[in-house]
C-alpha cells in the first residue's frame, strides 16, 4: 500500500512504540497515539497495526512488532472482520501469560489493573532523558 511520507513516519512511530510494550502487558490504541504525540489519532494506530507487513525482510513486520498487545480503551480485544482475528489475538496474549476473559456479550477482555501498561513516556525516551510534557494531564484513553 503506497503511503505519503507523513503516513510512513506515523506508521514507523506506531510500530516502534508498540515494540516497547513489555511481554505480558497490554495498552490501548489511544495510549500509543498519545505516546507518539498524536493523541487525537487512536483509530489510525489501529489502521497502522492492521497493515503491519508480514514481509520479514522489512524493518517492522508481523513477527517483530507485538501488535497483539494493543487493545481498545475498554479492555476489549477489538473485533475483526473475521471472528478468528480476535481469537488469534487472545491466543497470542495468552501465550504471553495474559489472562483473557469472556464478557457477558462474548467479548474478549483483558484486565488493565493487572496487565495494563500506561507509562507517561516510552522507555526509550525516558532512557534518553526526555522530560514528559505535563501540559496534557488528561489520562483518558
Amino acid at each position: 500500500m503506497p503511503r505519503t511520507p507523513e503516513a510512513q513516519a506515523f506508521f514507523h512511530a506506531v510500530y516502534a512504540a508498540v515494540q516497547e510494550i513489555p511481554e505480558g502487558k497490554v495498552t490501548t490504541y489511544g495510549h500509543i497515539a498519545k505516546l507518539i504525540g498524536t493523541p487525537q489519532r487512536p483509530r489510525q494506530v489501529g489502521t497502522a497495526l492492521k497493515y503491519l507487513p508480514s514481509n520479514t525482510s522489512l524493518r517492522h513486520h508481523h513477527d517483530n512488532v507485538p501488535w497483539q498487545r494493543v487493545i481498545n480503551g475498554r479492555g476489549i480485544i477489538s473485533p475483526r472482520s473475521q471472528p478468528e482475528g480476535a481469537r488469534n489475538q487472545a491466543a497470542s496474549l495468552q501465550a504471553e501469560g495474559v489472562v483473557v476473559t469472556t464478557g457477558a456479550l462474548g467479548e474478549l477482555m483483558v484486565d488493565f489493573a493487572e496487565y495494563g501498561w500506561f507509562p507517561r513516556l516510552l522507555p526509550s525516551e525516558e532512557a534518553a532523558g526526555v522530560v514528559p510534557d505535563d501540559s496534557d494531564e488528561d489520562e483518558s484513553e
